[in-house]
């Protein structure tokens, strides 16, 4: 607005001097004004100045700069040597705005007519190979920069090192890093997200320190990159504590905190700074924050608050976009709260097209164990020709019978998902679930590569069929694999050993997790092992073992002591059961039922009648059916 004032207040424009007309020109360029620079480009060809090589260039800046590509190529395609400048006007638009091949043409042009680039075009074109990831390209750029005589300028150098690590080539950036002369708080920045983003996490926190040590003060950028790799490494408290060093954190640095809290499983502090955030009011929530923290609000008592976060989306956030990136992570907390109205009115608004949504609609469905509605909704997908990713069929094989487990097996086979391991994974699973433990272990010797869940899941089904040496053979051959067990696979082993009446040798391997593999026992291993002593009639051990646990019994633990004690017959420890259950579940009517039928198993009647008052004093209905017939 300024500078149609500044025309209409000068004098005639006739009188104006090609100097004022280039400070037009430059002044359009920076504004992105371009009704005025057509009107400055107006006065120049009254003024006879259009064919002015110096002018005409100006022009194709201006107009490039304000993203008229057409009315810039009219200038450019007048002019019978276009110098550097031109040319790299050109270049930078399409650079700019994505135009990887029209870039890349326009360099071959410029080269062709014996122009040779400098320090302002080269970024241009590397940019442009980083965008379409062509890193032959970027490696030949990389060479004429060398024979240019301009590799070691700083912004070429950066944008060398961003296109190596976007192309995957971090020993490449590393090697452009290594051989500047001059660096600034980009080039860490770049080097250090390369590290990060291709799992380099401990060279990235010591590449940062490496930064601090050289003088340069950490950006925000840095900050929320060094948070990034600590919640990647698990170590959300460390990152929290870069948090916190940050002055003004935006929403990525909130996002990438809560994320990372949800990934390794603590929910209830991934809530609690969604909460901070929304309390302190400097941000607002995007999409991948709202689908962060939906994703623990199924984890956690959040179900109200996970409705509010809904609402918030659909309020703030363009109404396609949300459904998109959040509609999964609301498929899966409605299904985890069995609210089956709200699960169709999401899907409904996701898009049909999209594989994603119909992943998440059939591990919804499979969450809430209706198998049946699953693969109905897996056969509707096949109808409307959306194609399986691996996800899909990951997804829908845990929920198949035999028949259906290799009809997908052989729709595997043909269409090359037969060396993704999730898939694989997920097929070691069906075809455990239906007994077919050869079929399994076939799968799983025949995998190109594996994981821990393959080893998990192979382990794991040799022991729900019962065969407890099998799954001890492979945590051994496992062991002298390049692959470590886990907690899982501990989990699995123990729960293998129970099933098959190997007390000795889960004894054994419980031991041997905490002093050889330096695992701290978590509540399942806990419990796996007091099912163990419980299975085999060793109940007084059970307790025992119980009793000298770091961790409070939770209802699981005394639920297998319960039944050991029915099957083995063994009342005071079913009675000592029973107490415990109705104090961990004091309005869980059952258990005062199974309570007071143990004590009048033990000749305990007055005791029974008084559990029954209990029961009655707080208005608990007794279960009906089968519950009452089995005690």
């Amino acid at each position: 607005m300024a500078l149609s004032k500044q025309f209409l207040t000068e004098p005639p424009l006739k009188f104006l001097s090609s100097i004022q007309l280039n400070h037009f020109l430059q002044h359009c360029s920076k504004s992105r004004a371009l009704q005025q620079g057509r009107q400055t480009h107006q006065q120049i060809i009254t003024h006879g100045l259009h064919q002015n090589p110096f002018m005409a260039t100006k022009l194709v800046q201006m107009y490039a700069d304000c993203n008229n590509i057409i009315s810039a190529h009219h200038v450019f395609d007048q002019l019978s040597h276009p110098n550097v400048f031109a040319w790299t006007a050109m270049l930078a638009f399409y650079s700019r705005n994505g135009m990887t091949k029209e870039c890349l043409a326009c360099y071959n042009e410029m080269k062709k007519n014996r122009v040779f680039p400098d320090k302002y075009v080269l970024p241009n074109v590397v940019r442009a190979c980083t965008k379409s990831l062509c890193l032959e390209t970027g490696m030949q750029i990389h060479k004429e920069a060398v024979v240019f005589g301009v590799e070691m300028n700083l912004q070429i150098c950066n944008s060398l090192i961003d296109m190596y690590s976007k192309c995957g080539d971090v020993a490449g950036a590393r090697r452009v890093f290594d051989a500047m002369v001059e660096r600034d708080l980009l080039s860490w920045n770049s080097l250090i997200s390369a590290y990060v983003s291709s799992g380099f996490l401990v060279l990235a926190i010591e590449l940062f320190g490496f930064m601090r040590m050289g003088g340069f003060e950490p950006d925000t950028v840095t900050w929320n990159t060094i948070v990034d790799a600590y919640c990647r490494m698990g170590q959300c408290d460390e990152a929290s504590n870069v948090f916190k060093k940050i002055k003004e954190p935006n929403i990525i640095s909130w996002t990438t905190l809560i994320s990372g809290y949800s990934r390794i499983g603590e929910h209830e502090v991934t809530l609690s700074i969604f909460r901070e955030m929304m309390s302190i009011g400097k941000v607002c929530p995007d999409l991948d924050c709202l689908s962060s923290v939906l994703v623990s609000c199924r984890h956690v008592e959040g179900f109200n608050f996970g409705r509010e976060i809904h609402a918030h989306g659909i309020k703030t956030i363009n109404i396609t976009a949300f459904y998109k990136s959040a509609g999964p992570a609301l498929l899966v907390m409605y299904a985890t709260n069995r609210r089956m109205p709200e699960m169709g009115n999401v899907f409904d608004f996701m898009d049909m097209s999209d594989v994603v949504t119909w992943s998440a609609m059939i591990h919804s469905l499979a969450h809430l164990g209706m198998a049946h509605s699953a693969l109905a909704c897996f056969r509707k997908m096949h109808i409307l020709k959306i194609q399986n990713d691996q996800t899909t069929l990951s997804t829908i094989l845990p929920v198949c019978d035999l028949k259906i487990g290799k009809e997908i097996h052989a729709y595997i086979w043909r269409n090359g998902f037969n060396s993704v391991i999730t898939v694989l994974n997920a097929l070691i699973h069906m075809y455990s679930k239906n007994g077919c433990s050869t079929i399994a272990h076939s799968v799983f010797v025949n995998m190109e590569s594996r994981d821990v869940v393959s080893w998990n899941a192979i382990i794991g089904g040799f022991g729900m069929n019962g065969f407890g040496q099998a799954a001890l053979h492979l945590l051994q051959e496992m062991s002298h694999s390049e692959i470590c067990p886990n907690s899982s696979t501990f989990t699995s082993v123990l729960s293998a050993c129970s099933h098959s009446g190997l007390v000795d040798e889960g004894l054994q391997v419980f031991h041997k997790m905490t002093r050889e593999f330096g695992f701290e026992p978590k509540t399942e291993h806990f419990a796996c092992v007091v099912d163990l002593l419980a299975r085999s009639g060793q109940l007084n051990d059970a307790v025992e073992f119980i009793n000298r646990m770091p961790v409070k019994p939770d209802k699981c633990l005394w639920g297998a002591v319960l039944s050991a004690s029915r099957a083995h017959q063994n009342v005071i420890t079913g009675v000592l059961a029973a107490e415990n259950l109705v104090q961990l579940e004091p309005n869980n009517a059952g258990n005062y039922v199974t309570l007071s039928n143990m004590y009048v198993r033990a000749g305990r009647w007055d005791d029974a009648v008084r559990v029954r008052k209990q029961m009655d004093s707080r208005n608990l209905v007794k279960p009906s059916g089968l519950a009452l017939l089995n005690p």
